[in-house]
Order: C-alpha cells, then sequence, then structure tokens
C-alpha cells in the first residue's frame, strides 16, 4: 500500500511565532495520540518567511516542511523570487507547484511548472503537482481531458521515476474555499483517471508509486468519505488546517481509515 499522506498549505497565513506554536500544539497532539504518526506523510506549508520557525519546530518529528513555490533558476536576477537551493538550505523536503490561485492571479503557467518541477527535483525536493479543472471546463465534459493536459505539460521530458515520485495533488478549481469538496463518487473518477493516464504514460509501476492526494473544501465531515477512496492516497487540506488541533483531527481520521483497510486486507 502506499504510504497515506496529510498535509495543509497554509497560504498567506502564520509567520514565524505563529508557526513555532502550531508546531508545539501539534507536536503535543500526535504524542498523545491513539495511532502511529510515522505511518503517514504529514507536512505543513508555510509562507516563505516561516519556513526556517517551522523547520525547527518540526525537527524530529512526523511532519515535514515544504515552501509554497519556488522559481525555475537556481539563482539570477529574479526579483522577490526563492530558488530550489535556497529552500533545501532552509530544511524543505517538499515544494508545491501549480497551485490555482497561482495560475490564476500571476499568469502562472504548466509550461513554467514543467520547468519548475525538473529543478525541484534536480535539488532533492519532492513537488507536490497541483491539477484541476474550472466549473466550465467540468461542466462542458473536458475536466479529464484538462487534467491530462496539465499532467502532460508539467511531466514533459520526465522518466518513470520522477513520474512516480511526483505527489499529484488533485484540487477542482470550482471547489477551492467553497462550501462543498467535490462528491466521493466524481473524486474516485478522477483519481482512477489520473492514475491511469500515468500508467499509460510511464508504466505501471510508475502509477502504481505515484500518490494522488485531493484538495479543495476538505474538513473532518467529508474527509473520511474522501480517504477510504481507494485511488485516494491522502488528503490536502487548506482552512480547516490551519489550526493544529483541525490538522489533528484531519490525520486521526486518514490513520484510522488506513488502519481498518489494512485490518480489512488482512481479514
Amino acid at each position: 500500500m502506499r504510504k497515506p499522506m496529510v498535509g495543509t498549505g497554509w497560504k498567506m497565513n502564520h509567520g514565524a511565532e505563529q508557526a513555532r506554536r502550531y508546531a508545539a500544539e501539534l507536536r503535543t497532539a500526535l504524542a498523545g495520540a491513539d495511532f502511529d504518526a510515522q505511518a503517514l506523510d504529514l507536512f505543513v506549508l508555510p509562507p516563505f518567511v516561516a519556513l526556517p520557525a517551522a523547520v525547527e519546530a518540526f525537527a524530529g518529528s512526523a511532519v515535514a516542511v515544504g515552501a509554497q513555490n519556488m522559481h525555475w533558476d537556481a539563482a539570477g536576477a529574479w526579483t522577490g523570487e526563492v530558488s530550489a537551493p535556497m529552500l533545501r538550505e532552509a530544511g524543505c523536503r517538499y515544494v508545491e507547484l501549480a497551485h490555482s490561485e497561482r495560475l490564476w492571479h500571476f499568469g502562472e503557467t504548466y509550461a513554467q511548472v514543467a520547468r519548475k518541477l525538473d529543478t525541484a527535483f534536480g535539488h532533492g525536493l519532492v513537488p507536490i503537482l497541483c491539477l484541476g479543472e474550472t466549473a466550465e471546463e467540468k461542466d462542458s465534459g473536458r475536466a479529464d481531458e484538462v487534467l491530462a493536459w496539465q499532467i502532460r505539460t508539467a511531466l514533459a521530458g520526465q522518466d518513470a521515476s520522477r513520474a512516480g515520485a511526483v505527489v499529484y495533488a488533485y484540487e477542482p478549481r470550482w471547489a477551492i474555499g467553497t462550501a462543498e469538496a467535490a462528491s466521493p463518487d466524481y473524486v474516485a473518477e478522477r483519481h482512477g483517471r489520473i492514475r491511469a493516464l500515468i500508467g499509460r504514460d510511464w508504466g505501471a509501476p510508475a502509477a502504481d508509486a505515484a500518490r494522488v492526494i485531493y484538495g479543495g473544501s476538505v474538513n473532518p465531515d467529508n474527509g473520511p468519505a474522501l480517504i477510504a477512496l481507494a485511488d485516494v492516497d491522502g488528503l490536502f487540506i487548506g482552512r480547516a488546517a490551519w489550526t493544529a488541533a483541525g490538522f489533528f483531527t484531519l490525520v486521526r481520521i486518514v490513520a484510522q481509515a488506513r488502519l481498518a483497510a489494512r485490518g480489512a486486507v488482512a481479514a
């Protein structure tokens, strides 16, 4: 079984001191948990200025730290940007790429994301590649076509080992920041199509290794149904995890679901 993931992006929230408080509260909760946090891959994506504090505060715990974006060049005259070597020096394991807000508000493209993804791998960062269709694309029946184009553009020229190492974060744009996530049936179909595409283009081992996580208005009410789906390897949470208690609640939901799944397989 693929190791399940639970993560949260803080967006433009939580500075260094807040990151320290969050980490202290989460570490206390995990230490008293009735499950093994090491059986999950947990991550937080703080703002750039809070990265060093978060890395220090989570050191030695089950929680890894990543960044919300990066530039494709390792250095250069890019005012206001941050490079992969800088993120590695700060202690990051992951980097989020192609979040819909970056595409929509800042005009980023998947062609640029392809360069970033290649650079991330070249400097030892694990890319969390965001994918998702708009409401218009969904309503016109083009969701799978759009997702396939996004994946193939972002991974152009990459080999099977890298295709299997990317974390694919399916976040339908019409569900981000809304009151309701996509339905379990809809998520199951999209995740299945994503995995099938990886298998067709890069082979079955890459498809089996790749983790496809769901994000988009995840909360404690819909989390159990989403993580129970066979092709959902984890949850990528927004505002419901902006407190340590909220994040811990979702982590516990995923841990319990995976323990139940393993018990069913053993039986």
